[in-house]
């Protein structure tokens, strides 16, 4: 279903990267401060943006916690130095582990684990606003479609950031367009980690394979088919009705706050 060919995928980088080089020179800005995290979505949209800006204005800002696998640092650090571009490096641990002790998130029981995991992405996310301020860019995001539709990135966290470039790629898309732009074979073959507890994989957290999730996402979305119809093509109900459920809710975190109309037109209306 996502089998692209060569011209499209290109078509596709190219209509990213200006996106990407006409969006932020729009601001004012001219830097891009990408996290990276060792895996394929950061390392495609640090890519994209050193492509975009150039690599000089290209920040890629590596950020370990206690949970970073060893491979994870030594990857995030080779997408830098293939694109000859800008690194910092923050060991986010002992804020972390401040956070987690003050907040008594530090138990390994699921509830503890969710919110030991959003204190290190938006720990994180706090860094990435600071460099940005500092050098005078803005924070680009790593989140892909399936990612952001199923509601699988931490509010104000790896969901915050300025733009978002892999945002209308489906993950399945995010690997061909990596292997397209050339990210190393071992970092697209990697199992899918945001490595914020011990252990932790996406697609197990998720409960679906991506490629069910971005066909069933597909046909949702693109497609308009109903639960019914996607049924009938034979995939499970079960499967089907757990993403139907994922989208509704986490609504929320694709929404900018709402607020009560009080008067005839509100602030969001006129946006």
């Amino acid at each position: 279903m996502f089998a692209r060919d060569r011209s499209t995928l290109l078509e596709m980088k190219d209509r990213i990267t200006t996106f990407l080089r006409e969006y932020i020179g729009g601001t004012g800005y001219s830097r891009g401060v990408v996290g990276l995290s060792g895996g394929v979505d950061s390392a495609l949209s640090y890519s994209l943006t050193c492509e975009a800006l150039g690599a000089e204005n290209a920040i890629g800002v590596i950020m370990p916690s206690s949970f970073s696998s060893r491979e994870s640092l030594e990857n995030a650090e080779r997408i830098v130095k293939i694109y000859n571009g800008v690194k910092r490096i923050y060991d986010i641990s002992p804020v972390v582990d401040s956070f987690s002790a003050l907040l008594d998130a530090a138990s390994v029981d699921e509830d503890s684990r969710i919110r030991l995991g959003n204190i290190q992405a938006r720990t994180r996310m706090i860094i990435l606003y600071n460099v940005a301020s500092e050098v005078g860019g803005l924070v680009v995001g790593t989140g892909n479609k399936s990612e952001l539709l199923a509601g699988y990135f931490t509010q104000y966290g790896d969901g915050g950031c300025s733009i978002e470039p892999l945002g209308d790629l489906y993950k399945t898309e995010v690997w061909e367009l990596a292997r397209l732009v050339g990210i190393p074979k071992e970092i697209i073959d990697r199992t899918p980690s945001a490595e914020l507890w011990k252990n932790q994989t996406d697609e197990s957290e998720l409960g679906i394979q991506y490629q069910t999730l971005d066909e069933v996402l597909f046909l949702l979305i693109e497609k308009n088919h109903t639960p019914e119809e996607i049924e009938a093509l034979g995939y499970g109900r079960e499967k089907v009705d757990t993403i139907v459920e994922l989208i509704e809710k986490s609504r929320f975190k694709r929404r900018t706050p709402p607020s009560p109309q009080l008067r005839r037109y509100n602030a969001q209306e006129l946006l």
